[in-house]
């Protein structure tokens, strides 16, 4: 810690506090936040700007690149010690940090500098965050039953009320006409369990009996087809807005989410299921609305999951510099090969229920969203 009294106007005992603001998309946007955290921080000189860098300034050019080398080596030093002594930086509990000598005080130093850079290798190198989190729900985030004995059953026993229902409204049908070209192309195709749907002409309880024999064939089939999936959306919304259904997570969820929220990671979610549903799930949880943690949402709208191709589209959508800023979540080996295969950071998730991986599958695996 000696290189803190390279700092204008820090000494070896003293504190060293380094505001972190976030990005914009040009430079002399961060002007307001930048003079804020001056004011705040008035001993500071230098600010970290989030996913950018870090400005440095001083008296002369010298005194900045003075500093500027000295804020490089407190951030890596500050890393370091940390993982000696076995502290974790991403949950500080100290407050504001006090001028008081000795080691405690510099055990909150570093702790307080290193707060929101990255983690430490085995190497003890630094390791930056990922840009973004793209994370799977079925197994994932949620576990596998959830799905598979509570929304799956919840649909296929309430699809012929909610198309009865529903019938005449213009969602409803455009839901009809995209099942309809699906069992069209099913049908041609020989697809086990699709039937005929008649026309309009055969009349409303006709079409919705053939629709329901679709829909149960494709549930039970589990087919990740937008045909399916956006009525499912659709009848598990009225399951949610009913009291009907409540979304599940894993006890790890949103304190994971939470904490990649406030370190700027932002955190999309990648489904089979409609954009609708997720935003259902989320919205709807055991514990509470976690949206407010979530950038935003994929489904088969952008490729299907176990296709490269889906995840280059997500890639290009988001903006990042290249694809290795993001890190895929999965329990599925061929969706995590995919997204590699892209060029994306992957883990699989290994959860209770999920199913077996391959041997020698190459790929980290984590228990918990915490380990990440």
């Amino acid at each position: 810690m000696e290189m803190i009294k390279g700092i204008q106007g820090h000494g070896y005992y003293d504190e060293l506090v380094i505001p972190i603001i976030e990005n914009t998309a040009y430079e002399n946007d961060i002007t307001d936040s930048l003079a804020k955290a001056i004011e705040v921080y008035p001993k500071t000189t230098a600010v970290l700007v989030r996913h950018h860098g870090i400005y440095v300034w001083g008296d002369s050019w010298i005194s900045a690149k003075t500093q500027a080398e000295c804020y490089h080596y407190l951030f890596d030093a500050a890393a370091i010690k940390l993982h000696h002594l076995g502290l974790d930086w991403s949950t500080p509990d100290h407050g504001p940090i006090q001028n008081v000598k000795g080691f405690s005080s510099i055990n909150s130093v570093i702790k307080r500098v290193a707060t929101k850079v990255g983690t430490v290798d085995s190497n003890f190198k630094l390791q930056p965050y990922p840009r973004c989190i793209v994370l799977d729900i079925e197994g994932t985030t949620t576990p596998i039953s959830f799905v598979t004995d509570v929304l799956f059953p919840y649909a296929r026993d309430n699809v012929g009320r909610h198309l009865s229902a529903t019938y005449d409204s213009a969602e409803t049908q455009d839901d009809i006409k995209l099942l309809r070209s699906q069992v069209e192309d099913d049908l041609k195709q020989g697809v086990l369990g699709a039937v005929p749907i008649p026309s309009e002409d055969a009349g409303k309880e006709k079409v919705i009996a053939s629709l329901v024999a679709n829909v149960e064939a494709m549930i039970k089939a589990d087919r990740k087809i937008t045909a399916l999936k956006q009525l499912q959306g659709h009848i598990w919304r009225t399951g949610f807005e009913n009291n009907e259904l409540e979304g599940v997570v894993f006890d790890d969820v949103p304190e994971a989410l939470e904490k990649w929220h406030a370190l700027g990671i932002k955190v999309y979610i990648y489904s089979s299921g409609s954009r609708l549903a997720q935003r259902l799930i989320f919205g709807n949880t055991n514990y509470g609305d976690l949206r407010k943690y979530l950038s935003g949402f994929f489904d088969t709208a952008v490729g299907y999951k176990r296709e490269t191709r889906s995840y280059v589209e997500i890639t290009e959508s988001l903006g990042v510099d290249k694809p290795s800023d993001m890190l895929f979540v999965t329990d599925v080996y061929q969706e995590a090969t995919a997204a590699k295969a892209a060029g994306l950071e992957v883990v699989i998730s290994i959860r209770p229920g999920n199913g077996p991986l391959p041997e020698n599958h190459g790929f980290k695996t984590i228990n918990s969203f915490l380990e990440i």
